[in-house]
């Protein structure tokens, strides 16, 4: 069940998902959360900026940056994350990550929760619908950013 700041949070992360997508970019988006405020959020850019990790959740992290401690603090993402940025989030402890979906795009949630890290994934329509659109309208694109 999604806490009322999970469901704000989750919303913020979808709207960086819209606001890539209408950029031409992939619709990923992503928040950096802590004690119910928006620390930094973000998009993937790799489309518009030409940078390979660009990825939405490594976006989020350089804007909110260094920090002396994630481990009181949430990451939420429209899109399960890669295996890059899983990496990430357990190199820098983020100790729990609500994902939006993961019918699109997923696999690293048990790598995740394997390493201790509490996942939630939301199943949010919005975020399905807005992945499922980009993939069928923009499948090289799609490929390129899971390096297929």
């Amino acid at each position: 069940m999604l806490s009322e700041t999970d469901n704000k949070m989750l919303r913020i992360a979808y709207e960086e998902a819209k606001a890539g997508f209408d950029e031409g970019g992939c619709p990923i988006g992503s928040v950096l959360e802590r004690a119910g405020k928006v620390v930094a959020q973000g998009r993937n850019q790799r489309v518009q900026k030409g940078d390979p990790i660009a990825h939405g959740e490594m976006d989020a992290l350089r804007k909110a940056g260094r920090q002396s401690t994630y481990r009181d603090t949430t990451l939420y993402t429209s899109l399960s994350p890669c295996m890059m940025c899983s990496g990430t989030i357990v190199q820098f402890g983020i100790p729990r990550v609500v994902i939006g979906e993961a019918v699109n795009f997923g696999g690293n949630e048990d790598f995740l929760r394997a390493r201790g890290v509490e996942v939630i994934v939301a199943n949010d329509q919005d975020c399905i619908d807005l992945m499922d659109k980009f993939i069928k309208e923009k499948p090289e694109l799609w490929a390129e950013d899971i390096a297929e």
